[in-house]
């Protein structure tokens, strides 16, 4: 039994070898790539991820597995990151408010673009939890600001947490503008962290349109957390076309997918 059990053994050697060296090159790596790489079996996979997390040598994400990374970076290191794509992002969804609207705005460095793209709209009611945004669209005239209150998180310069849930619930809102984590190679917009990822599923059940806006950076990456309600979404905003597997399984799941100019 120990000789035919041997090959199977050293097998899966070779595969954990090449499983951990991918997620150190790339940051993650997903169960579909790592199953057609190996030619076997998605559950072969998931056994060998399992494997591998119990040995504290990879986190298992939704839909494979990633290097450790509890949070996003600090939105002071992501300012200046992709910025002409972001600010293309940013036309697009200003484009698709009209005056008299009242908006959510996420925090991040995305949404801070949208805010800069909506200085020539009127009589809007912007709500967001975001201290640039706020700072920025409070000396616009004809803006209305309510900052939503909760402990402010220093990396992410917003406030988050129960308060923060709570004060979003009082308000109707025409439009909402989400960040993410990532944009999946199932075609799902994922999240960092619990919070976020409750925050975001909410905006969507509260907003009678949302729209995610991603650069290409976090196309086919894996973050940790589901975003309840993401198939209600009525959009997703990007700077470039996702791969072509992406596309297909964004468009299975229901928002549609709109590529900025």
């Amino acid at each position: 039994m120990s000789d035919s059990s041997q090959p199977v053994r050293a097998l899966a050697t070779r595969r954990h070898d090449e499983i951990l060296k991918r997620v150190g090159a790339q940051g993650s790596v997903s169960i579909a790539e790592l199953a057609g790489f190996f030619d076997v079996s998605r559950e072969t996979i998931r056994r060998d991820l399992k494997l591998l997390s119990d040995k504290g040598q990879l986190d298992i994400v939704h839909g494979g597995a990633a290097r450790f990374e509890p949070s996003e970076p600090a939105m002071s290191l992501r300012s200046q990151e992709n910025a002409g794509g972001k600010a293309a992002i940013a036309r697009v969804a200003a484009s698709l408010v009209k005056n008299g609207m009242v908006v959510f705005l996420d925090s991040g460095t995305t949404t801070l673009a949208v805010a800069q793209a909506m200085t020539e709209l009127r009589d809007l009611t912007i709500c967001t939890a975001s201290l640039p945004i706020a700072l920025h669209l409070c000396h616009v005239p004809g803006m209305r600001v309510h900052m939503l209150g909760g402990e402010v998180d220093p990396g992410e310069e917003a406030a988050s947490g129960i308060d923060m849930l709570e004060a979003m619930a009082r308000f109707r809102v025409d439009i909402a503008f989400l960040g993410g984590g990532a944009l999946s190679p199932d075609g799902e917009v994922t999240d960092f962290t619990r919070a976020g990822a409750e925050q975001r599923g909410r905006m969507i059940a509260l907003a009678a349109q949302t729209y995610f806006v991603l650069d290409s950076s976090k196309f086919a990456k894996l973050t940790p957390l589901r975003i309840p309600n993401f198939q209600r979404a009525a959009g997703v905003i990007v700077d470039a076309k996702p791969q072509a597997d992406i596309t297909e399984a964004l468009a299975r799941r229901g928002p549609s997918l709109m590529v900025a100019p």
